[in-house]
């Protein structure tokens, strides 16, 4: 970094990813700092700048020796577990008398990282703030790859909670041969396929082959509205069904369903007794859809929402893009799986290959699709704009 960019990210005051620091604090405090943005999305830390107000002291070559050991030793000692740092001096005036310790704190991932007091701590603003709640934990554990969300075992399930024909068909697809040829009880099938583990249902074995999966997790469903305008307020709709429930695939069908019944269909040049194309590639609405609910977070007892307007379709996800992974990322096909049972399922059972290639595809299909990764809202959302109507 130069002194121009240092300057420029000085005058834009402290943020979630910038923290200012004139001198060295109390270990206690600068490890827990860190920790926070390890927790987070990382951060620099600036030594020499004053808290708040962004004046440049400096350091003098005695600090900058003392502060960038000292540094060290807490990134690996006052952590846990340890962190990797990277530092970098930067002259600010032209006689070099002016300098400041930049320190690179990069995302973890070995999420929750604690200080010496056990106590987790995530950045919220320009702030830190200390971790309580038991969901955000299990957030924090699932960004560090500890846990698995469609792996857990969900309460109160058996494996009457089986729809049976489903996972047979299922079983027979994979491997060719009904579960018994295998030499396999149902039940040795279904653990093999990790859908009941201590005699419960795991979550992707629920959501995939369950009975009635919204009888135990009613809020993974989706939620669909064709709207009157342009604005998510508006009271007037031209649709909005109940609430789209069932397995995965079942979800898959009816969102498939509902983009068919609520958009335009048109002859585009074919033979008047033609089916209708719709306005809006049927191959992207397909990936999209089947990326929200596969990739989905499923630690977030939140629906999916599936928003028709005049102007512009909506499909939000819960859960932000996991870990450090970024829109540029997913457009290019490098992905991270955060449900790796639904994936495995899902791959069998529906139209997804499981290469991270769905948005690059969907992209093909329909250039002028927008992703946002809504960090603060924790939820993805992608807009594609429909046609202006030509009379």
């Amino acid at each position: 970094m130069n002194a121009i960019e240092l300057l420029d990210i000085i005058s834009t005051l402290e943020t979630s990813k910038v923290q200012f620091k004139e001198k060295m604090p109390h270990p206690d405090s600068i490890a827990a700092e860190m920790a926070a943005f390890s927790n987070s999305m990382g951060g620099i830390i600036l030594f020499g700048v004053k808290d708040k107000t962004g004046e440049i002291i400096g350091l003098s070559y005695e600090e900058i020796h003392k502060y960038s050991q000292n540094i060290g030793n807490y990134a690996t000692n006052n952590i846990v577990p340890g962190i990797y740092i990277k530092t970098e001096i930067v002259s600010i005036d032209s006689n070099g008398e002016k300098k400041v310790l930049i320190v690179y704190i990069d995302e973890g991932i070995n999420k929750p990282y604690k200080d010496l007091n056990r106590d987790v701590w995530v950045k919220q603003g320009s702030d830190k703030r200390r971790v309580t709640d038991n969901a955000e934990m299990i957030r924090l554990y699932q960004g560090g790859s500890h846990l698995l969300a469609d792996e857990m075992e969900v309460f109160d399930t058996s494996i009457n909670d089986i729809d049976e024909d489903k996972f047979r068909d299922f079983f027979q697809k994979e491997f060719g041969r009904p579960i018994e040829e295998k030499g396999l009880s149902l039940e040795q099938a279904l653990k093999a396929k990790k859908v009941l583990r201590n005699n419960k249902l795991t979550l992707a074995g629920l959501l995939f082959f369950g009975k009635a999966p919204q009888s135990f997790k009613p809020a993974f469903c989706i939620k669909t509205v064709s709207f009157f305008g342009n604005k998510i307020s508006g009271k007037d709709y031209r649709s909005k069904p109940d609430d789209l429930i069932g397995t995965v695939p079942d979800l898959f069908k009816k969102g498939m369903d509902f983009f068919s019944n609520n958009l335009k269909h048109s002859q585009q040049g074919q033979n008047f007794n033609r089916p209708g194309i719709l306005e809006i590639s049927k191959i992207a609405l397909e990936e999209l859809l089947i990326n929200a609910l596969v990739h989905r977070d499923y630690l977030k007892n939140s629906p999916i929402r599936i928003m028709i307007f005049d102007n512009r379709i909506e499909i939000i996800s819960p859960g932000k893009l996991p870990n450090s992974l970024t829109v540029e990322d997913i457009k290019y096909g490098n992905p991270v799986i955060r449900n790796n049972q639904l994936v495995a399922f899902s791959q069998k059972a529906m139209p997804f290959s499981g290469l991270g290639t769905g948005i690059t595809r969907s992209l093909e299909e329909q250039p002028n699709i927008e992703f946002n990764n809504d960090i603060d809202g924790e939820q993805f959302i992608v807009k594609i704009p429909r046609p202006e109507e030509r009379w």
